[in-house]
């Protein structure tokens, strides 16, 4: 089995092999090859020591020289070369003891985490392949390499990676494998937030977010999520739904995945976060009526302080809990589709997200029961049409389109303060209700009336 390997993957192994070292791609580059799929990056690993690796290439970096990796620099990229290595004992739940350098590759494949990840290839002798992970790959499962159980007590993240690759490549996950998954899933403590944000991430924004319900059914969320686990476990007894708080969820993810094409990466991130996190707070928010019938009341404002309580704790950045943030606050945000309402609910929500916010509520409605199902769509769709308008026609949408400025205001006799700030929020108001008043004589005709209003209300207090 051919796999065509960049030139400067060629030139790194010919050149180790020249030197009379052994010397492969492994790993990822080798299955994503396989599958027909552009790697994202290419490791190769050697017989060659550390330092010999240095010796051949003019130009490297001691990445991870205690662990036997170098990088390689050929022009602007960088390439890992690592040495055969054995891992020694693992005390905490990541990094092993020691490691001990070896010529033989067996040694070094078999430390690996799970089979398709395990193979290696050259041109001359093709792959490499000592654990069947071309058989995973043609039965499409997630196998663990040797006995999981050494595997997921080496690394703990392990056990996240593989609920992440089954979402990746629509895999199942071997049965003996996902046993110790979940045995196992209490080990992920010792792991840190970033690595395992890493994972979720790459697990949300996959083909196939379905796959959170594994995490579920293996216990796995309920160390690493569990809010997840109260949504499963939250009936929804209203005509408007027919799933769990959590199956619903999971629903929304699926519908997500119809926008990827259209959507910058970032947004898909965004948009997966908030449909993760929309209705966290249902849970809490639950109340039940004479009639047996929940309602959910306010749900949004708590699940917006717990997607910030989430993504803080999974050390996402300020850009993305701000804008996750505001996208559940208003994910049920519904209002009259007058051009006025709609103007308010652009500035509310932002006019940067509302393209995001429609689809998170196209997600959300289309994983509710049918009941209004239409009506539900097409008041979306009516909104968006009115958003194009008002984007289109270049309404006023911030106090910095405003046709006035301070310093205009200031030429009134309008000192700096609190009058002057509340004044331009007026006008502001003003306009968001009628555009064609955002026009300086207007604006300053109206400022004068309202600072009158404002200085004689003073007097008279």
């Amino acid at each position: 089995m051919q796999i065509v390997l960049p030139d400067k993957v060629r030139h790194i192994i010919g050149q180790l092999r020249e030197a009379g070292y052994e010397a492969y791609a492994v790993g990822g580059c080798v299955r994503d090859s396989l599958l027909g799929k552009e790697p994202n990056d290419w490791d190769i690993t050697t017989s060659a020591p550390p330092e010999q690796v240095k010796s051949i290439f003019r130009r490297t970096v001691d990445t991870g020289i205690k662990h036997g990796t170098v990088t390689v620099l050929l022009g602007k990229e960088g390439f890992e070369v690592t040495t055969y290595r054995i891992d020694g004992k693992y005390e905490d739940g990541r990094h092993p003891k020691e490691v001990t350098f070896t010529k033989n590759l067996e040694e070094d494949l078999k430390r690996r985490d799970f089979t398709i990840n395990a193979m290696a290839y050259n041109d001359e002798a093709g792959v490499i392949d000592l654990f069947d992970g071309l058989d995973d790959i043609r039965k499409g499962i997630i196998r663990a390499v040797g006995d999981p159980y050494d595997r997921f007590n080496e690394d703990a993240l392990r056990i996240l990676r593989a609920v992440r690759f089954a979402a990746q490549l629509d895999y199942d996950i071997d049965r003996y494998t996902l046993k110790a998954a979940g045995e196992l899933a209490e080990n992920l403590n010792k792991i840190s937030a970033e690595r395992i944000r890493v994972e979720l991430e790459k697990l949300l924004i996959s083909k196939h977010p379905e796959k959170l319900i594994t995490l579920y059914e293996t216990g796995i969320s309920r160390v690493v999520l569990p809010e997840f686990d109260r949504m499963m476990e939250t009936g929804q007894n209203t005509p408007h739904h027919i799933y769990s708080v959590g199956i619903h969820t999971v629903e929304a993810l699926k519908n997500s995945v119809c926008y990827d094409d259209s959507l910058t990466d970032n947004d898909i991130k965004l948009l997966r976060l908030t449909m993760l996190t929309h209705d966290m707070g249902k849970p809490d928010a639950r109340t039940t009526d004479e009639e047996g019938r929940d309602h959910f009341k306010g749900h949004a404002y708590i699940s917006e302080k717990i997607a910030a309580d989430v993504l803080h704790r999974l050390k996402y950045d300020n850009d993305t809990l701000y804008k996750v943030k505001r996208l559940v606050r208003y994910h049920d945000h519904r209002g009259r589709l007058i051009y006025a309402r709609v103007r308010r609910t652009i500035v509310e929500i932002s006019k940067e997200l509302i393209p995001l916010w429609l689809k998170v509520r196209r997600c959300d409605t289309c994983a509710q029961s049918m009941m209004d199902r239409e009506e539900k769509l097409k008041d979306i769709d009516d909104f968006e049409k009115m958003y194009k308008e008002v984007t289109e026609r270049g309404d006023c949408l911030s106090l910095k389109e405003l046709s006035v400025t301070g310093g205009d205001l200031m030429e009134l006799g309008i000192k700096p303060g609190p009058f002057l700030g509340e004044i331009l929020n007026k006008l502001f108001e003003d306009v968001l209700d009628v555009p064609e008043h955002n026009t300086k004589e207007w604006l300053i005709n109206r400022a004068s009336v309202y600072f009158k209003q404002l200085t004689g209300a003073e007097q008279d207090a």
